[in-house]
């Protein structure tokens, strides 16, 4: 018998996105908002401009890099990316989470490019040396958000590249280490590590991917909402404030609030030294805890951000898979009932299991909080198994 905890997380919110709030987050953080003014006033253009300059300040994006902000979150991005720029050589997507799967669709039969699809089970990462970075264009997420496995080194991606790397950092950028000199496209959303509200999308472009923009005519139409150049040229007013489509200046000023709570607490390395401390936490118990284990097979892969655990005790395995299900979405259902955990469930693509986020807007000490009523739920749903089974 697990005892009912006394003590409970702070703050119960541990989805994957929208995360967190940054701590100390109130309704007053949106008070200098450019509510009611057109993005195109000064006033406007003002704030895309200054979200624009703190992004490069804070996440240290290259001077030569180009950063804008995008329609449709992190998806918009990549795919603006994948519709501009693919096609001119062979193509090499990689997927080892849901959201990898959804651009190899999109290679394979939405632009119809024949790509070399390097796909593997959730979990585990594609054998990175066998990807042909030297001559071709590769398509990957940094850190499969539904399956808590991140890519540990970047030696695979050859530095005298011919082709582009397309990169989905949705939820690797403020967390983990980015190698700009590697990546030639970098997208992420506002909602994942740094908290902010949905709908808008960062897409960060390297010279290379400027000059394949510039020189390459796709075989297909662009949609509005893709386009990025006009006669052959860059339209660099989408990266100096001149959004594509209308954005929320709301959600603008919630972006800049959580930025600016970035600089004010060490920047970078302090974003990145939160999530490195929170998701240790987590990794920590699941050593200790035997019925939890990862889903990432590789501990060199475990991700700092969404991790994905699955359910590891031989007796509720024995059930078989749909017992499994059933215990973890008990165990998502009871503490979300307790009011302790919300938002615990794992992708519904992924395997059965728990999804906890440890990025850099979560405390240390709520998920420290957490990991006794965890222990408390499975006893919970493994009891009530047995007496069902009585």
């Amino acid at each position: 018998m697990t005892d009912r905890p006394d003590t409970r997380p702070r703050v119960p919110n541990f989805s994957s996105g929208p995360t967190a709030k940054r701590p100390g987050w109130t309704l007053d953080a949106l008070s200098g908002a450019a509510l009611g003014r057109s993005h195109r006033s000064a006033p406007g253009k003002a704030k895309l401009r200054e979200a624009i300059a703190l992004t490069r300040t804070v996440l240290r994006v290259p001077d030569d890099y180009r950063i804008g902000i995008v329609p449709a979150s992190d998806t918009g991005a990549v795919e603006m990316a994948m519709w501009s720029m693919l096609g001119e050589r062979r193509v090499e997507v990689m997927a080892w989470d849901s959201f990898g799967a959804e651009w190899v669709t999109d290679a394979l039969k939405q632009l119809k490019i024949d790509p070399i699809v390097r796909t593997t089970e959730h979990g585990v990462l594609p054998a990175l040396d066998a990807i042909d970075t030297k001559h071709n264009d590769v398509v990957f997420t940094w850190n499969g958000t539904t399956a808590g496995v991140r890519i540990p080194h970047d030696d695979w991606i050859a530095d005298d590249r011919e082709g582009v790397t397309i990169c989905d950092a949705t939820s690797a950028a403020f967390a983990m280490p980015l190698p700009w000199h590697k990546l030639d496209v970098i997208t992420y959303s506002w909602q994942k590590v740094m908290g902010g509200e949905a709908a808008h999308g960062m897409l960060i472009l390297s010279p290379r991917a400027v000059a394949r923009i510039e020189s390459h005519k796709p075989a297909w139409p662009l949609p509005k909402i893709f386009r990025m150049t006009k006669g052959g040229k860059l339209i660099e007013g989408i990266f100096q404030g001149d959004t594509i489509n209308t954005p929320s200046m709301l959600a603008v000023e919630d972006y800049l609030d959580t930025l600016r709570w970035g600089q004010s607490i060490g920047g970078l390395d302090a974003l990145h030294a939160r999530a490195d401390a929170n998701a240790r936490v987590i990794h920590d118990w699941v050593a200790r805890t035997p019925w939890i284990g990862h889903l990432a097979v590789d501990p060199a892969t475990y991700t700092n951000t969404g991790i994905c655990l699955v359910i590891s005790d031989p007796d509720v395995l024995a059930l078989g898979d749909a017992v499994v299900a059933k215990v973890a979405k008990g165990m998502v259902d009871r503490l979300d009932k307790e009011g302790v955990a919300y938002d615990l469930g794992a992708y519904r693509d992924a395997p059965p299991g728990l999804r906890i986020w440890c990025g850099a807007t979560v405390e240390a000490s709520d998920l420290e909080a957490l990991t006794p009523w965890l222990d408390w739920a499975f006893a919970e749903e493994k009891n009530a198994l047995a007496a069902a089974a009585a």
